[in-house]
């Protein structure tokens, strides 16, 4: 059916023929006071005023006039016709303004944030009645701009029916043929053009482009696949803009609905945003000159018939899905990393912005999905390191900001819906903070205005896009910008982000390839506040969980580096540390669980990092007791025998080295050193208790030997860590209960024992003593021994008499000799002969000697080592010994830094004793080292040996390594005092 008249002519060529006069000096006029931002950065860069006019103008093939005088053969009359036709000034280099047609006549300041009638809006919320009127003065924009509706002045064109058949045929050829000469293909697209305004009052049309609008998107594609990409030199392409715009504006869209149109619209848009900058079209036409144009000046015709016939498709778009379309198609461009590419996009953007903020008129439901990617792209752009881009992308989110509001209100159907006041309400109080300058120069104070007004969904759009900002490399302030938004975004909305594991997938891949400094701690940050936040701290740990172990360098910085707030410290370390302590009730003989192993080296991590020192002192018992049954339940396991996730590694990264064992080992090691436990690290090193640890025979020893250094040097951690263990000996598996017990067993040695309810102490052990497992009545006994030591609780015991004598018929040895030492204690009728064999029995020890080397050399050689370099203990557990051997080499010795270099040498050693105190002896000795020497020769040598041992599996020398690099970087970075005074 033909479509009913509409009154519809075209829009475009009626606001052309209008700009032209010279009756309208505030359109015209470039240095126009009413002229907005916007328009003047779009005619600086993208008109045609500033450039020569160009050689005489071809006739206008769309205007009435031409229909009715052709066939006469004179076309040079309808040249003042055609000035009034749509785009005639695009085919000529005349010194006609170019005007965005979307703009009216009063749109001054419209770019200009009008803050001083937001007073009515400083009153309390809830109260705060909402109009039209207080969106427009929020954002800056005039309410006439708004209702100002675009006028459709009907060009009643070719009135006669054989003009409108003869364009048709003309038309009808072209698709039965093909266009050779620019001429012809010019003549077939403004007649098409002219033909499109008959429409509104001729059916005949109307019904012979419906019909054949496939063809006209085929020859379309055609003639700008015809273009070359690297010049321009005709105007075809500016004319296929036209064109399209002006069925557009009769609803008649070429660009969407099906694939082949979706093609012709990237094609096209391809055409002119991958064109060479302006600069190089000149020198492209100096080499090649085209004579009938002028480079730039057609560029510029051309790239705004562009932007025009972008604005013509969201002019009447209530569902948005116009607008949806052009930012697919633009998206790309908009961070391409050619600045004349993105400048163009950029530019384009914020002309169909612009106008859509003046023609808006919504309707449910919209289709306009990538609020929040659209939000963070331009103002990514808005921080761009090109100023046309930055100044381009300023103007366009001024309008957005029009737009999402206007979006919001549809959306919540009643503009005083309580969610849209909060938001209006935090707009208007940040843009009365900061000042138009800052609004558009500061991207991350545009993350505060948009944040108010976008939903979950949006919000991970828009922190996902400042990620991918993250990649740009070729533009280090783009990384700046997208870190900026990213941690401002996070902070202002942390609660309402619901997609977090996405989030953390994309921020570990990015870690590796962003290099400066600041926006890598911005991009912890944001973790940091991810994980602080109980809503996703289990998240966050888990996807953090979900990686190779161990951790590269960038996931151990991670952890190592987190930055969060003291009360957030014990959460997020107990909920890591829950992740551990779940996999320890899984049954004993099915693999172990990944989570284990990663929970296990991230613990690590936190240690050697010590963000969350705080947390360590407090949690200090469960933490400690948790890693002593993860190094039981990993004894003789390696990676083979854990549930490693599919597709996490390949079998080329697998390394035989890396065991659960040897993680546990580490964790252990290091908190013990970072909560001071320096003595009780000492003896077990001493006593090789970190191998008694780690055997499948001896574990019980290892764990008995930390639990004895542990009362011996801090009884008040030893004394937490029992009454930790009380509710604990009973839960778990018996690899849990076995440790669990056997660290407990020897804290019944305290004196503080004896205040334990007797069902937690003599009650439990009898329980052992009936116990199938010959390991827990060997505990059982050995608590009996340290308990029959308090008068108090004697009487408790020899009511188990019974049981402990049948306990000497047991093969075990040892059960039998703990029996003998209770009984001791208890029997005081024994006859002299047993009590002898006993005591023979219990005497037979085994031990081991550690000799000492290096004084049985000194002996040998007559060496005496001075009084003040006498250590007995470690340097490592004895600071301030190892300060005072390092104060008298300072203070005796000459060629300090020689000695750095031979105590370097020893840095390297295979023994970790010796590697160990070389690296702590250079730490030490810095402090005594000329620094203009020092500097003279460098530090890199130094700095280089010392990183090498930041990654050292010893976590103790992990931890000394890192302090003495710290001393060594800050001699460096120390200012030559010579050099200030000479300045």
């Amino acid at each position: 059916m033909p479509l009913p008249y509409r009154g519809r002519g075209s829009r475009l060529a009626s606001s052309r023929g209008a700009s032209t006069s010279v009756h309208s000096p505030r359109r015209a006029g470039r240095g126009a006071p009413s002229s907005s931002h916007a328009l003047r950065l779009t005619r600086r860069r993208h008109s045609s005023e500033q450039v020569p006019p160009g050689p005489e103008p071809q006739a206008d093939f769309r205007s009435g006039k031409w229909l009715q005088e052709h066939a006469g053969g004179d076309a040079r009359d309808s040249q003042q016709t055609a000035r009034a036709g749509m785009g005639s000034r695009h085919r000529i280099c005349s010194q006609e303004e170019v005007v965005i047609p979307c703009d009216s006549d009063n749109d001054s300041g419209s770019v200009d944030l009008q803050l001083s009638n937001l007073e009515d809006i400083k009153k309390d919320p809830s109260s705060l009645e909402l109009t039209d009127s207080d969106i427009f003065d929020i954002t800056g924009l005039s309410q006439e701009s708004f209702i100002y509706s675009y006028r459709h002045l009907t060009q009643q064109g070719p009135d006669n029916e054989a003009n409108v058949e003869r364009l048709i045929q003309s038309i009808q050829e072209v698709f039965n043929g093909e266009l050779q000469s620019e001429f012809e293909k010019l003549t077939f697209l403004r007649s098409l053009s002219s033909l499109s305004q008959t429409l509104p009052y001729d059916e005949t049309t109307e019904s012979f482009i419906h019909s054949h609008i496939t063809d006209i998107v085929h020859v379309l594609n055609m003639l700008i696949e015809e273009e070359p990409l690297h010049s321009l030199f005709s105007s075809v392409r500016q004319e296929v803009f036209i064109t399209i715009a002006n069925l557009s504006y009769q609803d008649i869209h070429l660009l969407f609905g099906s694939e082949d149109r979706a093609d012709l619209f990237s094609l096209i848009t391809k055409s002119i945003i991958a064109l060479p900058s302006v600069e190089t079209l000149i020198q492209l036409q100096e080499i090649m000159p085209s004579g009938s144009y002028n480079t730039e000046c057609l560029y510029r015709q051309t790239f705004q018939a562009f932007s025009e016939m972008l604005q013509s498709l969201v002019v009447k778009d209530p569902h948005l899905e116009n607008l949806d379309t052009i930012f697919k198609q633009m998206d790309p461009w908009l961070q391409s990393t050619k600045d004349h590419e993105r400048e163009r996009a950029t530019a384009s953007m914020a002309q169909v912005l612009k106008c859509l903020s003046r023609h808006l008129s919504l309707k449910l439901p919209l289709r306009f999905q990538r609020l929040g990617h659209f939000v963070a792209l331009m103002a990514l752009l808005c921080g761009d390191s090109v100023t046309e881009v930055a100044e381009e992308a300023a103007e366009g989110m001024h309008c957005l900001l029009h737009v999402t509001l206007r979006l919001k209100c549809t959306i919540y159907d009643k503009k005083n819906h309580p969610n849209l006041r909060r938001a209006m309400k935090k707009c208007q109080e940040l843009l009365e903070l900061y000042s138009i300058k800052q609004f558009y120069s500061c991207p991350f104070k545009i993350a505060q205005i948009f944040e108010a007004f976008l939903n979950s969904n949006e919000l991970f759009q828009f922190v996902m896009t400042t990620l991918d900002g993250l990649e740009n490399l070729k533009h280090p302030c783009t990384q700046k910008s997208a870190g900026e938004l990213l941690i401002t975004m996070v902070k202002n909305a942390e609660s309402r982000f619901e997609k977090v594991p996405e989030i953390m997938g994309v921020i570990c891949a990015r870690l590796s390839i962003i290099s400066q400094p600041r926006v890598r701690r911005q991009i912890i940050n944001t973790v940091s506040l991810f994980i602080s936040r109980p809503k996703y701290t289990d998240i966050v740990i888990g996807h953090l969980l979900c990686h190779p172990v161990p951790y590269d360098r960038h996931l151990a910085e991670l952890w190592r580096t987190l930055e969060v707030e003291l009360p957030s410290t014990t959460w997020i370390l107990w909920r890591l540390l829950r992740k551990l302590q779940k996999c320890h009730n899984e049954p004993t003989h099915e693999k172990m669980a990944y989570v284990a192993v990663a929970a296990t080296d991230a613990l690590y991590e936190v240690f050697v990092g010590n963000r969350l020192q705080a947390a360590t002192f407090r949690l200090f018992p469960q933490l400690l007791m948790t890693l002593l049954i993860q190094i039981h339940h990993s004894i003789g396991l390696t990676m083979s025998d854990v549930a490693v996730p599919s597709g996490l590694y390949t079998e080329q990264e697998m390394s035989s080295e890396v065991t659960p064992l040897c993680f546990a080992i580490q964790a252990t090691k290091s908190l013990l050193l970072r909560t001071l436990c320096w003595q009780e690290f000492n003896i077990m090193e001493k006593n090789k208790g970190w191998t008694l640890l780690e055997g499948k025979e001896c574990h019980l020893q290892g764990v008995s030997l930390l639990a004895n250094a542990l009362l011996e040097r801090n009884h008040l951690l030893a004394h937490k860590v029992m009454y930790l263990l009380v509710p604990l000996l009973n839960r778990g598996n018996d690899k849990h209960k076995l440790t669990s017990a056997g660290f407990f067993v020897e804290l019944l040695q305290s004196p503080v024992a004896r205040r334990l309810p007797s069902i937690y102490s003599i009650v439990r052990l009898k329980d052992w003593l009936h116990h199938g497992n010959r390991v827990f009545k060997f505990l059982a006994l050995r608590g009996l021994r340290y308990l029959i030591k308090h008068q108090d609780m004697r009487e408790d015991i020899r009511s188990l008499l019974p049981c402990i004598l049948d306990l000497l018929c047991e093969t075990d040895e040892k059960i039998v000799l703990l029996a003998i030492q209770i009984l001791l204690q208890l029997v005081g009728t024994m006859d002299f002969t047993t009590l002898t064999a006993m005591m023979k029995t219990l005497f037979t020890l085994f031990g081991d000697e550690s000799r000492q080397v290096l004084t049985i050399c000194a002996q040998f050689l007559k060496w005496k080592l001075p009084q003040e370099v006498y250590c007995k203990d470690p340097w490592y557990i004895s600071p301030s010994e190892a300060g005072t051997v390092c104060k008298f080499f300072g203070k005796k010795c000459q060629g300090k830094v020689n000695l750095l270099a031979q105590t370097l040498m020893f840095s390297k050693n295979a023994k970790l004793p010796i590697r160990r105190a070389a690296v702590l002896f250079v730490g030490l000795l810095l402090k005594y080292v000329d620094c203009s020497e020092l500097r003279t020769k460098g530090t890199d040598w130094i700095e280089n040996d010392l990183k090498a041992l930041l990654h050292d599996p010893e976590p103790s020398l992990c931890i000394i390594a890192s302090q003495a690099l710290f001393r060594v970087q800050k001699v460096g970075a120390e200012p030559d005092p010579r050099q200030s005074i000479a300045g």
